[in-house]
């Protein structure tokens, strides 16, 4: 595949820059909806096929390549078998949104101490869904440890299970500080002051790279692309790619380079590796 290029002049810079010198360059991917497809279960969310043998080979060529992920550390590392691919001595992972911290090259592991407020939403959100009938039309929560996640996706009715618990979850949320976060068919609750816009800010700055990537799908995605942008502004180069979809247009519509989902991210990576001499 040919290396596709960005529709926006700042895009087609930033891959320009990574290309020019790709030793000084990080490359940031979301996990759920970018390596890995959106599935009705997130426990059976596993890479798209090449996905991780792709990251490893841009891995192998630029300065680091990064996860920027809410999901916890410990649950892609088991979706993705990490720590069983060679050659990713580069690749970090931040989970729960650059909470934890995962470094390939060293195996070790950083987890803070979880804030009180999500003790307390955990212990109120089962009542809650129940109360707004939202257990019976098929709601679920994911329990992140650090965070807290309602799917409506398995509902009978998504859209409307999603309207329907936006108000309480919100009160929820107010009440335990803690910040909602809506999704893809989710709204999340987790600690304030934390996201994947911070999380790849915070990781540029540390490489002291010179140009960034970052490749998303969803509304939580949107902080990095922010993040992008604002390094752009202070003569960082970067590019922002989107993994398409239908359910989240304004992703795509804020976006340098959009690509078929994640098999379209993983064929960009490929295309990636074979540019800068990695693949």
């Amino acid at each position: 595949m040919q290396l596709p290029e960005p529709t926006t002049a700042a895009g087609r810079a930033g891959l320009a820059a990574l290309l020019a010198e790709p030793a000084r360059a990080v490359v940031a991917v979301d996990y759920d909806g970018t390596l890995a497809p959106i599935v009705p279960r997130p426990e059976d969310a596993r890479p798209a096929q090449g996905a991780v043998a792709a990251l490893a080979a841009v891995a192998r060529g630029v300065g680091a390549v990064v996860i920027v992920t809410g999901r916890p550390v410990a649950a892609v590392l088991q979706l993705a078998s990490l720590r069983d691919v060679p050659h990713l001595g580069r690749l970090v992972v931040l989970g729960h949104y650059g909470f934890e911290r995962w470094d390939a090259a060293t195996d070790e592991m950083v987890t803070p101490e979880v804030p009180a407020g999500v003790a307390q939403a955990r212990q109120e959100l089962p009542a809650l869904l129940a109360a707004t009938g939202a257990t019976a039309t098929g709601a679920t929560v994911e329990d992140k440890e650090s965070s807290l996640v309602v799917h409506t996706r398995r509902a009978a009715d998504p859209h409307g299970a999603l309207a329907a618990l936006r108000a309480p979850v919100t009160e929820l949320a107010e009440r335990t500080g803690l910040e909602l976060t809506p999704g893809r068919f989710v709204l999340e609750l987790r600690p304030p002051g934390i996201d994947k816009g911070s999380a790849l800010r915070g990781f540029v700055a540390e490489q002291r790279a010179g140009s960034v990537l970052f490749a998303g799908d969803d509304l939580g995605d949107l902080p990095a692309y922010a993040a992008v942008e604002g390094l752009r502004a202070n003569g960082i180069a970067g590019v922002t790619v989107c993994s398409g979809s239908d359910e989240v247009p304004e992703v795509a519509e804020r976006a340098d380079l959009v690509v078929a989902g994640p098999p379209g991210v993983v064929a960009f990576m490929r295309a990636l590796a074979a540019a800068i001499g990695s693949d």
